[in-house]
């Protein structure tokens, strides 16, 4: 692909994952994790990385602490080939951090969210964003610098001559104050989860949720987990099954990496269902290693991995 075919702009921190964990956190109790690894986290980030490991041209803006954290998330997208000239340091601010305990198939995080609060509008460089096809935003409800003006930013983006996403992830607050008949009209694909899609619409049931947003989104791309995923466009849906897989470690990044191989193929000009099926595949070798980017070490990796794991061709 073109050396610059992706502009993203989130969040930033380190995932420290907690597995084999010897029961549930109580007050005045300890309990022992039997494993422990310390990964490059932030949805955005994860997002960034994978496309990059499949042979996307990609390049971040975001914000960190000048710390060890701080470095160790650049250094780890500099080592898939991520271009972090448009992330910026600073000295009065920490890197963030995710504490993230896996329990089988489901998890609970504690998020100390740090410098990503601090990313605006006004760290977006404008001027360069131009040089680039598509661009991508990740876990709104966590970065409070970029909330006021989101709508803003994607109008820009457009005017840019852009193509657009947007990963709204999940609201703490559980309040999912976004203005999404403003900003999703600026969207190209809108990449909510089931709970999410739900959350925010306040319906009971995806068809209702969807209807809800039809008079404002372009592009809906449903993850729905083990039930797979849908693309919703004027009504119109669009439905993949998932790959289910017998190596199941953890879903950290799972939704992240169905973001990567999605816009992968949307910017090969792949056809919807391409899209979907290649979304649902790289979300399902998420899940084949621990953190987000765990199945993404390199290229002839993912592949293998998909070989031996999928029996699918990358």
């Amino acid at each position: 692909m073109y050396k610059k075919d992706l502009f993203v702009v989130g969040e930033l921190n380190i995932d420290l994952i907690l597995n084999q964990i010897q029961g549930f956190p109580e007050m005045g109790e300890e309990k022992v994790a039997g494993k422990m690894d310390v990964t490059l986290g932030s949805s955005s980030a994860i997002f960034a990385s994978n496309i990059a490991t499949l042979g996307v041209g990609t390049a971040f803006c975001g914000k960190v602490g000048k710390d060890d954290f701080g470095q160790l998330v650049c250094n780890t997208l500099q080592s898939k080939q991520v271009d972090t000239t448009f992330i910026s340091s600073d000295e009065e601010l920490k890197t963030g951090l995710t504490v993230v305990m896996n329990y089988d198939q489901d998890r609970a995080n504690v998020t100390y969210c740090g410098a990503m609060e601090a990313l605006t509008i006004d760290d977006i460089p404008w001027e360069q964003v131009s040089a680039y096809r598509h661009f991508h935003l990740s876990n709104y409800f966590l970065q409070k610098g970029i909330q006021q003006d989101i709508t803003e930013i994607f109008k820009k983006a457009k005017e840019a001559g852009l193509t657009t996403s947007l990963d709204l992830q999940v609201d703490p607050d559980n309040k999912w104050d976004f203005d999404y008949q403003s900003c999703l009209p600026y969207v190209d694909i809108f990449l909510p989860n089931e709970s999410e899609l739900l959350s925010l619409t306040g319906k009971e049931t995806i068809e209702a949720g969807l209807e809800t947003l039809k008079a404002h989104a372009n592009i809906v791309a449903l993850k729905m987990g083990i039930k797979g995923g849908l693309v919703y466009h004027q009504g119109e849906i669009i439905k993949a099954e998932p790959f289910i897989n017998n190596q199941f470690i953890d879903a950290i990044g799972a939704g992240d990496s169905f973001n990567a191989g999605f816009i992968y193929k949307f910017l090969q000009g792949a056809k919807w269902e391409e899209c979907l099926s290649f979304g649902n595949l790289t979300g399902a070798l998420n899940t084949t290693a621990a953190g987000g980017t765990g199945a993404f070490e390199s290229l002839d990796g993912v592949r293998e991995r998909a070989k031996t794991i999928l029996d699918q061709e990358i």
